[in-house]
């Protein structure tokens, strides 16, 4: 279950709590998403199956997320497969805080 950008979604609080049903981890991630975000999260936007796959999605990965929508333009299954990867900013910013995700898109190949 690797996004667009290369996290992994199984590492994902969101998608955990999904998967699992888990209101308290709903909760507790809202709380810490409103406070990074600086917006309000509420624990009913805290569900998702993976933003590569059918079904419910958080509202920013839905349709506020560039990376997905710009791999969805292209046709990409992720940014691994973008001849431009090495040299996006959109992705950039999530490869430069996480080297995993680097990772992930190249072993995506």
């Amino acid at each position: 279950m690797i996004a667009y950008c290369g996290l992994d979604c199984n590492k994902c609080d969101a998608y955990i709590a999904t998967k699992n049903n888990d209101q308290a981890l709903r909760e507790k991630t809202a709380k810490l998403w409103s406070k990074l975000n600086n917006i309000p999260i509420l624990p009913e936007q805290i569900n998702c199956e993976g933003c590569r796959g059918d079904g419910i999605k958080t509202i920013y990965c839905e349709n506020l997320c560039q990376i997905r929508q710009c791999a969805m333009k292209k046709g990409m299954e992720t940014c691994g497969d973008c001849p431009e990867l090495d040299k996006c900013q959109t992705v950039g910013v999530i490869i430069e805080n996480n080297t995993d995700a680097l990772n992930n898109l190249k072993n995506a190949k």
